[in-house]
């Protein structure tokens, strides 16, 4: 019950967000980029957690655990609260942008970048149906097994490709192109992210190996 509350708050929270950093800046509800990406959004996170809920609650908890707070290494929150600026600069420049009239992006172009958000968050949700493990911040716990099958064979950070879409489908499924320099500014922060392995090689049992078995973070066959 503890969990299934704490489901329905965060998707409560999450709308209360998206009002708040979207229609406020945008100075109407007349946005309806914003609410389509709204019920990407929710649907593709909503559905997925409802079923961790009752399949596997504490995968959902490990995913509901993030932020901040969450992280053990000043690095590491130094680099969620980046990333998470970068959020919020990516919604209400997207917002000014539709009040101003600085963009005139296609529907078709709207329609690819909410496509590119649907990607990228079921991508980082199969990952956490792959690897339980999988949470929402940098941690090794003592029972982890390490996972090098399915995602995990392609790349050693799947779920930061679907977030790496996510960012970059983002200002087009709200209508602007000029948001898309937070999504290009983004990514030497989330780079940093991917790249500190230090405590996974240092604490996950056979790391070192899948390294060599699997040499791309994040792309294959580039980086």
């Amino acid at each position: 019950m503890k969990l299934a509350l704490q489901t329905i708050a965060s998707g409560v929270f999450g709308l209360a967000l998206f009002a708040v950093t979207l229609f406020w800046p945008a100075g109407t509800f007349h946005y309806w980029q914003a609410w389509v990406f709204i019920a990407v959004f929710m649907a593709t996170t909503m559905v997925p957690s409802i079923y961790l809920a009752v399949r596997d609650p504490a995968a959902l908890q490990r995913r509901l655990h993030g932020g901040p707070t969450a992280e053990t290494r000043i690095v590491q929150k130094i680099i969620i609260w980046a990333v998470t600026g970068s959020a919020f600069a990516a919604f209400v420049l997207s917002a000014l942008d539709h009040r101003f009239g600085w963009s005139s992006v296609p529907t078709a172009v709207v329609i690819l970048g909410n496509v590119l958000v649907a990607v990228g968050l079921i991508l980082a949700q199969a990952v956490v149906f792959q690897n339980s493990f999988a949470g929402a911040s940098i941690q090794v716990e003592d029972d982890q097994p390490l996972v090098s099958t399915g995602l995990y064979g392609l790349v050693r950070h799947p779920m930061y490709f679907g977030a790496v879409l996510m960012m970059f489908g983002t200002p087009l499924a709200l209508g602007s192109y000029w948001a898309l320099l937070v999504s290009i500014v983004s990514i030497p922060i989330f780079g940093a992210r991917i790249a500190d392995e230090k405590m996974l090689r240092a604490e996950l049992d056979g790391y070192d190996e899948y390294m060599q078995k699997v040499p791309y973070r994040l792309l294959p066959y580039v980086w």
